[in-house]
């Protein structure tokens, strides 16, 4: 009978415990649940096909940090998260780039994701034409996001700045897309051959 990883099961768990301090010790509930929502859809999906469909341990890790950042996000806001001042402070910037860093790692969690599905499903031949359908697919994603949270944001009404996190940048949803991007490349570039490695022992293991 296959069982669930342990890095798994643990990073699960540490999920839980950070929604659990984080709600509690928040002052803005509702921005708080807003952006935290995505953890609470992805989760269950990837537990309930941990057994039947594990997918590879980078992309556990890049999704365990993915969710991480947005639970900590949604704690402080993204525009006011400690960590993100002392990098603004650091590189001499002119706002807290956290978000930023936020949608470069949700880049490169959907084209891993993607590309993972893609190949293991043998649904594409040729780098090529793979890296490029991974591009758009993140690109995609990234964009229907980026309406979601402006649906979200008229729905907030007052809210909607904690929300959004533009800090004042109007310029603030196309620097978005471009991080997506830039996370996408670097999926591409720097981890290929090791998701390409990582896939192949995943595809092993579920012939079993």
């Amino acid at each position: 009978m296959k069982t669930r990883p342990l890095y798994f099961s643990a990073g699960v768990a540490l999920l839980a415990l950070l929604l659990i301090i984080t709600g509690i010790a928040t002052a803005r509930k509702l921005t708080w649940l807003m952006e935290v929502l995505p953890v609470f859809i992805v989760a269950p999906i990837l537990w309930a096909t941990a057994k039947r469909y594990p997918l590879t341990p980078l992309l556990y890790a890049f999704i365990f940090v993915g969710c991480a950042s947005l639970i900590v996000g949604g704690m402080y806001s993204y525009a006011r998260v400690p960590a993100g001042f002392h990098i603004q402070a650091w590189l001499g910037l002119e706002r807290n780039p956290y978000d930023r860093i936020g949608h470069v790692l949700q880049g490169l969690v959907v084209s891993l994701a993607a590309r993972e599905v893609l190949v293991r499903g043998n649904r594409v031949r040729g780098g090529k034409m793979l890296a490029f359908i991974v591009c758009c697919i993140t690109l995609a994603i990234g964009a229907f996001y980026e309406l979601i949270e402006w649906w979200v944001a008229l729905a907030l009404g007052q809210d909607a700045d904690e929300f959004l996190g533009t800090q004042g940048d109007e310029w603030d949803t196309q620097a978005d897309m471009l991080c997506a991007l830039l996370g996408a490349m670097f999926t591409l570039f720097a981890l290929r051959r090791w998701h390409d490695r990582q896939i192949e022992k995943a595809m092993k293991r579920t012939r079993q």
